[in-house]
C-alpha cells in the first residue's frame, strides 16, 4: 500500500477582497473535514481579520466540492485531538465557539452536513449553493451534534422543527432551509462565494463601529426579555459607543452634502 501525500498546503487559505476576508477551508480531498491543524489555521485567520481594521466582514468557504464533511474520523480514530493548538477555547474548526467582532458569513459551497452545518450555525448569516444540504446526523452513528448543533439549532429555528433535525437525522434542502430562516440566501450552483460576497460588500459599506455593536447586541440579548432592565442597560452602553464616535457625526453629514459616507470605525 502506498504511503499517503505529504500535505504541504495550509489547511486553511486566506485572502482579502476590498473590505471582505475570506478564509478557505484547504483540505478538498478530506472534503474539508476537521483536524487540528485546520482548527489552527481558521482560529489564527479569524483573529487576523479581526485585528485587521481594513476588514470589516468575515467569509468562511470551502475548497473543492464541500464545505464541511464534519470531523476528520481518522483523526479521532487515532485519538488525536481536533482543537486548535493552543487554543481548545475556539471549539470545533477554531470557529463554533470563537468571538469575533465582525460579522462572519458562511458560503456553502457544497457538502455540509454534521460539522459543516454546525458551522453555518455559528456564523451571523449563510448563503448555500441550492445543491447542497443542511443537516445533523450524528444519532445516525451513535453520536450528537457536540459542537453547537443542538444548541444553537432550536435558537434559529423553531424547537418541534429542530427536534425533528436532531432526533432523526435527516437532511434538508438550502431552499428548506431558507424557509425556516437558517439560510439568509440560496445560491445558484457554483456561485456561493460570489453571493456571499455581494452580501458582505452590502454590509462592508456601512458603518463598522454600528456593525460591529449591532452585532454584538444581538447575540447579547438574544435569550432576554426586551421587558429586562439588563437589556436596556446594555443598550444604553451600545449607544454610548456609537452615538459619540465620529462616525455618527460623518453619517448625518455626508446625508446632508449628498456624498457617500467616509466611515473612520471609530
Amino acid at each position: 500500500m502506498a504511503d499517503e501525500p505529504i500535505v504541504t498546503e495550509p489547511a486553511a487559505l486566506y485572502e482579502r477582497r476590498g473590505a471582505v476576508a475570506i478564509i478557505t477551508l484547504n483540505r478538498p480531498r478530506a472534503l474539508n473535514a476537521v483536524n487540528a491543524a485546520l482548527s489552527t489555521a481558521v482560529g489564527n485567520l479569524l483573529e487576523q481579520a479581526d485585528a485587521d481594521d481594513a476588514v470589516r466582514v468575515i467569509v468562511l468557504t470551502g475548497a473543492g466540492r464541500a464545505f464541511c464533511a464534519g470531523a476528520d474520523l481518522k483523526a479521532l480514530g487515532s485519538g488525536a485531538s481536533l482543537d486548535a493548538e493552543g487554543h481548545p477555547e475556539w471549539g470545533f474548526a477554531g470557529f463554533v465557539q470563537h468571538w469575533v467582532g465582525k460579522p462572519t458569513i458562511a458560503a456553502v459551497n457544497g457538502f455540509a452536513l454534521g460539522g459543516g452545518t454546525e458551522l453555518v450555525l455559528a456564523a451571523d448569516l449563510a448563503v448555500v449553493d441550492e445543491q447542497a444540504q443542511l443537516g445533523l446526523p450524528e444519532v445516525k452513528r451513535g453520536l450528537f451534534a457536540a459542537a453547537g448543533g443542538v444548541i444553537r439549532l432550536q435558537q434559529q429555528i423553531p424547537r418541534k422543527v429542530a427536534l425533528e433535525l436532531a432526533l432523526t437525522g435527516e437532511p434538508i434542502t438550502a431552499v428548506d432551509g431558507l424557509k425556516l430562516g437558517l439560510v439568509n440566501r440560496v445560491a445558484p450552483a457554483g456561485t456561493a462565494l460570489e453571493v456571499a460576497l455581494e452580501l458582505a460588500e452590502s454590509i462592508a459599506a456601512n458603518a463598522p463601529l454600528s456593525v460591529r455593536e449591532s452585532k454584538a447586541m444581538i447575540h447579547r440579548t438574544a435569550a432576554l426579555s426586551d421587558w429586562e432592565q439588563d437589556v436596556w442597560e446594555q443598550n444604553a452602553k451600545a449607544m454610548a459607543v456609537v452615538f459619540t464616535s465620529e462616525d455618527a457625526q460623518e453619517g448625518p453629514k455626508a446625508f446632508a452634502e449628498k456624498r457617500p459616507p467616509v466611515w473612520a470605525g471609530r
